[in-house]
């Protein structure tokens, strides 16, 4: 592993040798002292102290995190009713040779984890996809993909929260507000839960 300083309180950790969201879990398991925010992403974990002495005191202690399996399975399932008529789901199946019901039974199949989150409040990059979906994202991205889309791109599908820009392939759209801010907490995923696609 290393560490790489963001700012005085901060630090960035880089190659890891298990998944990122399994770090962050690991180290909040572990409450050391003086840790603000725990942030996983694609391969690093962001930790954020109240301190620099706080900071140190973490980056000594890192050796003896240990990993949390995020996809064992612990918690509860979250179930997300989809109707697979995406604006490019026909595109998709042609470009992976699949009808189009093929991948929908792909898609709707695997159970997922939430790596980490970003781009959207709510945005969760959920990992589990089938390799015969594994995509490169649009080369031109729309400018507007409308609330509830569930997509895919690269290796990961996803859900945007809310109408934003976006260049991920579109399968099908949700009723179900993933992001809410009168709710407690707004958002029904985060890094580790458990995520499945079922077809309506």
């Amino acid at each position: 592993m290393r560490f790489r300083p963001m700012g005085e309180r901060s630090v960035l950790v880089t190659e890891l040798d298990a998944e990122p969201s399994a770090w962050a879990c690991g180290l909040r398991a572990a409450a050391l002292p003086g840790v603000v925010e725990v942030v996983p992403a694609a391969a690093t974990v962001l930790v954020a102290c109240l301190d620099a002495v706080a900071l140190a005191t973490v980056v000594a202690a890192f050796d003896s995190v240990v990993p949390v399996d995020t996809a064992r399975g612990d918690g509860s399932l979250l179930e997300i009713g989809v109707r697979y008529d995406g604006a490019d789901l026909a595109w998709v199946a042609a470009t992976c040779d699949l009808t189009e019901s093929a991948v929908v039974a792909l898609h709707s199949t695997p159970e997922y984890t939430v790596a980490f989150c970003g781009f959207a409040p709510g945005f969760g990059y959920l990992r589990g996809l089938d390799p015969r979906l594994h995509l490169p994202r649009r080369p031109t991205p729309r400018s507007v993909v409308p609330s509830g889309s569930v997509a895919i791109a690269s290796e990961y599908a996803a859900v945007y929260p809310r109408a934003s820009p976006g260049g991920w392939h579109l399968l099908g759209r949700t009723e179900l507000a993933l992001f809410d801010t009168d709710r407690d907490p707004p958002s029904l995923v985060e890094p580790g839960s458990r995520v499945r696609f079922v077809p309506m």
